[in-house]
C-alpha cells in the first residue's frame, strides 16, 4: 500500500512505515525466513493459517496481532480450508535508509513447547521466571483479538467518561512498546462516537478490525468498514467518526511513536 506522495518504487506508506496485504491459500507454505526490519501481522479475514516465530507457533485469527521480529526465524503456513489475508506493517524504510535491509531463507522450523500467549495472557498477573527475566527479547508474540476486545469493552464499562477508549500492545515483563521502532494500539469507538485526536509527530495508520468509521484526515475524508486501511501524516489532527449508532467499532492503530521517542 504505497503512498504517491513517497514515490510508488519506495513501497512506503509513510517515513518509516511499509504496508501490504498478503494472501495464504490452503496448503501453501511461506519459507523460513528472517530480515532486519520488524514486521507484524494483522489478521483480516480467514482461518487456519498459523505462524511460527523462533520456535513457537501461532495460530492467526481475526483481529490477532503477529509480532515477527528484527532477525527472529518466521514461516508461514496454513492447515484450513479457506484463503487467509492479513495486513503486514514493517519498519522496512528506515531498514533501507540506514542500509542494514537483509532477508535470509532457512529450514522449516521445529516447533518448540511454550506459547507466550497464554503464559502471559492476563494482565497484573505474570510467571515468576519473569523476575529473574527471560533470554528473549520478544517473550509474547501473539496478542490475541479476543482478549484486546475484551480490555477495550470493559476499559470502556469501568471508565464512561473516558474519550478515547485505547489499549497499547506492551511488552509484557518490561511494560515497553510490544517492538521497538513502530506502535500498535487497538481503538474503540463508542456508538456514534466523534473523535478528535491530537496532534502528534509521528504518521499512524488506521485498520478497521469491525464496524464502520469515517476518517477525516486534513483535507480528505475516507467512510471505512472492516478490513480497510488508511494512513495520516504526523503533524496533522484527525478525526474518527463511528458510523454506526448503535455498536461500536474497532481500530488497529499502529504509528512510529517509539522511534520519535528515540529520537527525543
Amino acid at each position: 500500500l504505497a503512498n504517491p506522495g513517497h514515490g510508488l518504487e519506495k513501497m512506503q506508506a509513510s517515513a518509516a512505515i511499509y504496508l501490504g496485504m498478503q494472501l495464504l491459500l490452503p496448503g501453501e507454505w511461506a519459507p523460513s525466513h528472517r530480515h532486519t526490519p520488524n514486521a507484524v501481522r494483522m489478521v483480516v479475514e480467514g482461518e487456519g493459517a498459523w505462524t511460527t516465530v523462533d520456535g513457537e507457533k501461532c495460530v492467526m485469527r481475526r483481529g490477532d496481532l503477529i509480532l515477527t521480529p528484527t532477525g527472529l526465524w518466521h514461516e508461514h503456513g496454513h492447515d484450513g480450508t479457506e484463503p487467509v489475508i492479513w495486513l503486514d506493517v514493517l519498519d522496512l524504510p528506515l531498514a533501507y535508509y540506514m542500509e542494514v535491509s537483509y532477508h535470509v531463507n532457512g529450514d522449516r522450523q521445529t516447533v518448540v513447547p511454550g506459547r507466550g500467549d497464554k503464559q502471559y495472557a492476563h494482565g497484573g498477573v505474570v510467571p515468576s521466571k519473569v523476575f529473574e527475566r527471560s533470554k528473549k527479547a520478544y517473550p509474547m508474540l501473539r496478542y490475541a483479538w479476543s482478549d484486546a476486545k475484551t480490555a477495550l469493552q470493559t476499559l470502556a464499562e469501568d471508565e464512561q467518561a473516558l474519550e478515547q477508549v485505547q489499549v497499547t500492545y506492551t511488552n509484557p515483563e518490561t511494560g515497553a512498546d510490544a517492538q521497538n521502532i513502530l506502535g500498535f494500539y487497538a481503538l474503540m469507538l463508542r456508538p456514534g462516537q466523534t473523535l478528535r485526536l491530537p496532534v502528534r509527530s509521528p504518521a499512524q495508520v488506521f485498520h478497521v478490525i469491525e464496524g464502520a468509521m469515517q476518517a477525516n484526515i486534513v483535507n480528505s475524508s475516507f467512510r471505512m468498514v472492516a478490513a480497510d486501511t488508511c494512513c495520516a501524516p504526523g503533524y496533522e489532527a484527525v478525526t474518527l467518526m463511528n458510523l454506526q449508532p448503535d455498536q461500536p467499532t474497532f481500530v488497529f492503530i499502529a504509528d512510529e511513536s517509539p522511534l520519535h521517542r528515540k529520537l527525543g
